[in-house]
C-alpha cells in the first residue's frame, strides 16, 4: 500500500510572524521556515503504518516555491521513501492546493492519503475535506487514532464535545490532529543522508488564488469585549476594522 503525506513549508512555529511594513502580507524576509507540524504528524503516523508492515512506500509532497522543497529533506530524513515537489511560485488558496494534489494523486495512485487538520498560517483546515470531495473518497478528520486491516480503516476522530468513529474502505483521505502521536527525533546521519536524495519535481498546474486580502496587521493588544446579536453586526465591526 501507497501512503502519500502533505509536507506544507511554514514559518516555524517558535517564530512570531510579523505584516510587512504596507500591510500587504506576512514578512518572510530572513524568517526561518519549517515543516508544517501537523504535516509532520502524518508523516509520522505513515513511517508507523510501514514499520508495521501495513504500507510498504511513504511519498511526501509539497507545493511551492524552489526554498519549499528543502522541506522535504526533513521528511526524507525522518524516512519517507520518496519525495515530490510541486513547483509553484504565486500564492494558491486550498481548493488549489487540493486540485494541485488530486492530479498527483490520479498519477501516484496511493491507497491513503495523509494531511495535517490544517497548516499553521493560513489556519483555513479546508484541503483535506476538499480533496476528498474532488476524489469521491470517504474522509476522516482530526484523526484521534487510526487502525488499519487490510483494505479498511477505523479511525476515532476528535469532535466538539468528545470522539467519533469512522470506518470505512480504503481508498481515503484522513486529516490527523495533535494527539495521533509524538513525531520522531531526526538523527544527524539521516539528515546528512537526505541532503543527497533526490526530490522529484511534477509539473502539475497550480491556480491561483481567488480570495482577496484586503490587508495583514497586528491586531492591537488590549482586552476589550463586546457582544454581538447576529452575524450580520459582526461583519459590519470587522469591515470597520479593515
Amino acid at each position: 500500500m501507497k501512503i502519500l503525506v502533505g509536507f506544507k513549508r511554514v514559518i516555524d512555529y517558535h517564530i512570531t510572524a510579523r505584516p510587512k511594513a504596507d500591510g500587504s502580507d506576512v514578512d518572510l524576509a530572513g524568517v526561518k521556515m519549517a515543516a508544517n507540524p501537523f504535516d509532520e504528524i502524518a508523516l509520522e503516523e505513515a513511517l508507523k503504518l510501514k514499520e508495521k508492515g501495513l504500507a510498504t512506500e511513504v511519498v511526501a509532497v509539497t507545493v511551492g516555491p524552489a526554498a519549499a522543497s528543502e522541506t522535504l529533506r526533513t521528511a526524507l530524513a525522518m524516512g519517507a521513501d520518496r519525495a515530490v515537489h510541486i513547483p509553484f511560485d504565486g500564492v494558491a488558496d486550498s481548493f488549489g492546493i487540493a486540485e494541485a494534489l488530486k492530479a498527483l494523486v490520479e498519477e501516484e495512485k496511493p491507497q491513503l492519503v495523509l494531511l495535517g487538520k490544517q497548516a499553521i498560517d493560513s489556519d483555513s483546515g479546508q484541503t483535506p475535506s476538499m480533496l476528498a470531495e474532488l476524489l469521491g473518497w470517504p474522509q476522516a478528520l482530526n484523526a484521534y487514532k487510526l487502525e488499519l486491516s487490510g483494505t479498511n480503516a477505523k479511525v476515532v476522530c476528535e469532535i466538539d464535545g468528545g470522539l467519533e468513529t469512522l470506518s470505512f474502505a480504503l481508498p481515503a483521505v484522513i486529516s490527523v490532529d495533535l494527539r495521533l502521536n509524538q513525531p520522531r527525533f531526526v538523527s544527524m546521519p539521516n539528515i546528512i543522508k537526505a541532503r543527497s536524495k533526490p526530490i522529484e519535481s511534477k509539473p502539475i498546474a497550480v491556480n491561483a488564488t481567488a480570495v482577496a486580502q484586503k490587508r495583514v496587521f497586528t491586531p492591537p493588544q488590549e482586552r476589550k469585549r463586546e457582544m454581538l446579536e447576529t452575524v450580520d453586526d459582526l461583519m459590519k465591526k470587522l469591515e470597520n476594522v479593515l
